[in-house]
């Protein structure tokens, strides 16, 4: 099989469902939208303190996914199965923490960021249901770590098409009140969420019984609960849980800076968020499958074509978001007016949106190039590259929107910054260090 064929073959499938799993965050924003700039701020914010939580459990799945992959290419399939079971009960007991200290903390925490009071209130009724969320989102990083670290990413797509479908259902009948259902508003989007997370665990785990060979993946493996298997995982995820952590915790800084310049900013830094996380979609599939392929690479024993399969995949990912990008520069009106009817909002969000459009040009090479280095099992390395470009991404944000109090678009212009860094530091790291030599 040519590279080009198993990039796609890998790639085409997390494209369309992360597509879908996108489709419930343009859906908040759109129906939000038309409730009240104060409901849509405020998602921002709730759902911006739940990703963050969330990326704890999302790089503990990193690892696992590395791993699994590591061992595919090694052709060790029965040991696959134990590295799920394991990693999902430690997940479960993660989850219950993360709802515990958000059902007591999280109030408190949002009120010290939060300078209104409407925003803050209507933040709190968001959290309140969402949370509930951190049970079955845990889970269903980890089935995703399965198949994408076996290269059967076709049930993503199945997977996040039944969740799309049902958030949209769920939050057009919460939202408004439609079909019978009380009209909950910001409440009713939480609520729609976390059903739908709810759903996708469900389907991963019928599929996963109907579908996949469970003896050969050594899936009917329960056994005890194994420290050491455990350990196995988080000796490499325990640097993607921090650094995926301090990553979005720093790009929450953007959102509390933005806030303090008023409610109309924190919508148009809502809005353009919604649109970066959809356009993110090529190059984050893209860069998973420079994760799976380095590690399945590596594992098979050919460590001298890593490079080559990293450069093959950015070369994919540069392309295809120069068109993305230049339908987004040519027609940001109409793109806009999907999240409002405002003209004015919609106005004032075009600066904003040219300023992450220069963005993703760089992103589209650096996210594949860093998340090859993350291939290559060295996190602890991705770490550290990772947190000194964050330095400078968070002094950008402090002095462009807390000394100087530039528009939203200036401090967007953190995410350039940030780019330049990981891939620059990122291309060091694959030329000088050792990472041949990395054993998982």
């Amino acid at each position: 099989m040519s590279l080009d064929r198993r990039i796609w073959q890998i790639t085409y499938p997390i494209f369309l469902g992360l597509l879908a799993q996108n489709i419930i965050n343009v859906t908040d924003t759109a129906f939000l939208g038309r409730v009240g700039e104060v409901a849509l701020g405020a998602a921002g914010m709730g759902g911006l303190y739940y990703i963050c939580i969330f990326t704890i459990a999302f790089g503990f799945s990193t690892g696992a996914q590395i791993l699994i992959a590591r061992r595919n290419g090694e052709q060790r399939y029965r040991t696959i199965g134990p590295l799920l079971i394991q990693g999902s009960l430690f997940m479960l007991g993660l989850a219950l923490l993360f709802v515990l200290f958000s059902r007591y903390f999280a109030g408190d925490i949002m009120r010290l960021l939060i300078s209104s009071d409407e925003v803050w209130q209507a933040t709190q009724d968001f959290l309140t249901y969402r949370i509930w969320g951190f049970f079955f989102i845990s889970l269903s990083v980890m089935f995703r770590a399965l198949y994408i670290g076996i290269t059967r990413t076709k049930v993503l797509t199945l997977n996040a098409l039944v969740m799309a479908i049902t958030n949209v259902f769920l939050d057009y009948a919460l939202i408004f009140g439609h079909f019978g259902f009380p009209r909950l508003g910001i409440q009713g989007a939480a609520i729609a969420s976390v059903m739908a997370e709810a759903i996708s665990v469900l389907f991963f785990v019928v599929y996963t019984f109907v579908r996949v060979d469970y003896r050969k993946y050594g899936l009917n493996r329960f056994g005890r609960f194994r420290l050491d298997t455990l350990w196995q995982i988080l000796s490499i995820s325990v640097f993607t849980m921090l650094q995926y952590f301090i990553s979005l915790t720093t790009y929450f800084m953007l959102f509390v800076v933005v806030e303090h310049l008023g409610v109309r900013a924190l919508a148009i830094a809502n809005i353009v968020r919604s649109l970066y996380m959809i356009l993110l979609i090529p190059i984050n599939s893209l860069s998973m499958t420079a994760n799976t392929l380095v590690s399945n690479t590596i594992g098979e024993g050919h460590t001298d074509q890593v490079i080559a399969v990293i450069r093959r995949v950015a070369l994919w990912s540069v392309s295809i978001m120069a068109v993305v990008l230049l339908c987004v520069v040519l027609f940001p009106t109409g793109i806009l007016s999907v999240y409002t009817n405002d003209a004015a909002l919609i106005a004032e969000s075009i600066p904003s949106v040219y300023v992450i459009a220069a963005a993703l040009v760089l992103s589209s090479f650096a996210f594949v190039v860093f998340n090859g280095v993350t291939g290559t099992g060295n996190t602890q390395a991705s770490l550290v590259i990772e947190m000194t470009t964050l330095v400078f991404y968070a002094l950008f944000i402090y002095w462009s929107g807390r000394i100087m109090r530039y528009p939203v678009a200036v401090c967007f212009g953190a995410e350039i910054i940030y780019y330049v860094g990981l891939l620059s530091l990122s291309v060091l790291y694959l030329r000088r260090a050792k990472w041949q030599n990395k054993r998982i």
